[in-house]
């Protein structure tokens, strides 16, 4: 939706929730300035979720306008001397004047402030304790409630266009309102799951396939919608912690994206983007790459995702910013050195050299590794979606092509891959370009391979065709995930990769002895590292289940790493997490 019908007649009518009497920023090394956070708060990168001035004109049940807080009550965080105060952190804007859209960047997601003492705690990449899902639905209401009652729809108008509008400009607002209301509906009410993913979680994956397959790949008469291909969302991970993701040798949670230079690392932030309501259409044309274009209808921010990434290398791992007894954690960095069979954790967390992936950064190793937890996302990976306006469309750099119905990981690589390749190829000549297109169509021929080698890497970071050797795995029994290195892991409760587990004390106890329930939200312990039993902020409480039910997205089981160690080791293990 890039044209709008009028200019919106209001500003910023609400203010921000103000911040916590104090705030401390946690030191995250020289890289991380205050210029550069401000920068991670705001920088666009393509998503527009709606129109801005109609986001400031919705209304809350209550009657209170949808900004009021700027969405402090989902957990977003505030921005103090933002020229938008009604937007937090992470909410970003891009056009101008009627075109003015509001998205979500990095930071929304990927920004965490967690309270000890009434005191706040920022760290910058940290993972979210926000409610993403609660966010989506209420949205989704507020808008459905404007075009259920025509008092509604004209007190929302005269917000928008002004009191003074005629009835062809209400009448042509009503029309792009149904239609982005009958779009992100279909999306919500078939992928929002029950129980909710809770705050801290959400199910990433499925919702990026949904909104891929279901709102991007339709005959533009049903305005691009095919509603089949939206699933219910029910894998829900924790947010990843942004420090050191960069420097991974492999990514995304099931460990199957290669990662480590700033090619893998656009291809990551692009499929993110379509997530968060990128606009994005491809067509079918002839006589170019890929015999689809994947540009013109895209508005990713191809500047912005690079300095995104960029800034994701300087984002240090916070430091603890309370007391540390260091002859203890000397004690627990030698359990942490210890074997995986007597209770350490260095095989799996240590900081190995990774696979080469730059002349400019080293990586570091990622194991990917079956330790027994849930199972679902897995399952999430070997979805098949109608392939839509893509059918026949060829897969990039793999010289095959989709049928009428492809796995939805196949769909996102060719969206991902395919737009990168195209809007790279811009800064070629005609004769590259040629070339690339000989290469394409005959993916046999080593010399016309060559001409495509500078984006042979965009082959590692979705494994599909002949390199799909780990998403075939995700259809074996178990699942395996990734094992990070672990600096900065005690500000990135809950744990295992679901976020079914509160402490690093309780992931230290056996599976059966770890909390069936607990409530997410920021009050932290200090003790047992993680977030505290009492919490106020959200109501929801996360119901986990055990190990019988290995594939409900919720289980605590698996991970029992350390469940054996001494009461003493556990202490000073953790002291030593702590510390990193």
């Amino acid at each position: 939706m890039r044209t709008l019908i009028a200019t919106c007649a209001i500003g910023a009518a609400a203010m921000a929730a103000p911040a916590a009497a104090q705030t401390v920023y946690v030191n995250q090394g020289s890289d991380w300035t205050p210029s550069l956070r401000q920068q991670f708060y705001t920088q666009d990168q393509g998503a527009r979720i709606m129109p801005l001035g109609w986001m400031r004109a919705l209304t809350l049940p209550g009657g209170g306008t949808f900004l009021h807080d700027a969405l402090a009550r989902y957990g977003y965080l505030p921005m103090t001397g933002r020229q938008e105060a009604d937007l937090p952190a992470g909410f970003t804007t891009n056009g101008s004047g009627a075109d003015m859209a509001v998205g979500m960047t990095c930071s929304a997601c990927h920004t965490r402030q967690i309270e000890v003492s009434g005191t706040a705690y920022r760290i910058d990449g940290g993972p979210g304790i926000v409610d993403f899902q609660s966010f989506l639905k209420d949205l989704d209401d507020a808008v459905l409630a404007v075009l259920a009652e025509d008092a509604a729809f004209n007190a929302f108008a005269d917000k928008v266009l002004g009191s003074g509008a005629s009835v062809s400009e209400r009448n042509a607002l009503k029309a792009e309102v149904e239609v982005w209301s009958n779009r992100f509906h279909t999306l919500i009410s078939r992928s929002l799951p029950d129980p909710a993913w809770g705050p801290a979680r959400l199910d990433a994956v499925s919702m990026i396939f949904n909104r891929l397959a279901g709102l991007d790949l339709g005959d533009p008469a049903d305005d691009h919608l095919i509603p089949e291909n939206i699933a219910v969302a029910d894998a829900p991970t924790r947010y990843p912690f942004l420090w050191n993701a960069a420097r991974q040798d492999f990514t995304q949670w099931p460990g199957f994206s290669a990662n480590g230079n700033d090619l893998l690392g656009l291809s990551r932030n692009l499929g993110e983007v379509y997530g968060v309501f990128a606009e994005f259409h491809p067509q079918p044309q002839s006589g170019v790459l890929f015999n689809r274009d994947y540009i013109s209808q895209n508005s990713a921010n191809w500047g912005g995702l690079k300095a995104l990434e960029e800034w994701i290398w300087d984002i240090g791992a916070p430091q603890w910013p309370w007391e540390l007894d260091h002859d203890l954690a000397a004690q627990g960095e030698a359990v942490f050195n210890r074997t995986a069979a007597e209770g350490g954790c260095v095989a799996c967390h240590g900081k190995k050299k990774g696979k080469f992936r730059s002349i400019f950064h080293t990586t570091w190793e990622t194991p990917i590794l079956d330790a027994g937890t849930d199972t679902r996302e897995c399952g999430v990976l070997t979805r098949t979606v109608k392939t839509g306006v893509l059918e026949g469309a060829s897969i990039p750099l793999t010289g095959t092509t989709l049928g009428a119905e492809a796995k939805a990981f196949d769909v996102l690589a060719v969206s991902v891959i395919g737009a990168i390749v195209q809007h790279s190829l811009g800064a070629f000549g005609e004769d590259f370009v040629a070339t690339a297109k000989a290469a394409e169509a005959t993916p046999g021929n080593d010399d016309d391979r060559d001409a495509l080698s500078e984006f042979e890497d965009l082959r590692k970071a979705f494994p599909t065709g002949d390199n799909a050797g780990m998403l075939k795995s995700a259809a074996e029994p178990g699942c395996k995930y990734e094992a990070r290195v672990l600096d900065g892991i005690w500000a990135a409760a809950p744990y295992l990769h679901n976020g079914s587990v509160p402490t690093l004390r309780d992931l230290l106890t056996a599976p059966a002895d770890r909390p069936v329930s607990f409530k997410p939200g920021p009050n932290y312990d200090i003790e047992a590292v993680g977030m505290a039993a009492e919490q106020t902020a959200f109501d929801q409480v996360i119901e986990t289940t055990g190990c019988d039910q290995l594939d409900s997205g919720n289980s605590r089981c698996g991970h029992d790493y350390g469940t054996s160690l001494s009461a003493a080791d556990k202490t000073a293990l953790l002291e030593y997490l702590k510390s990193i």
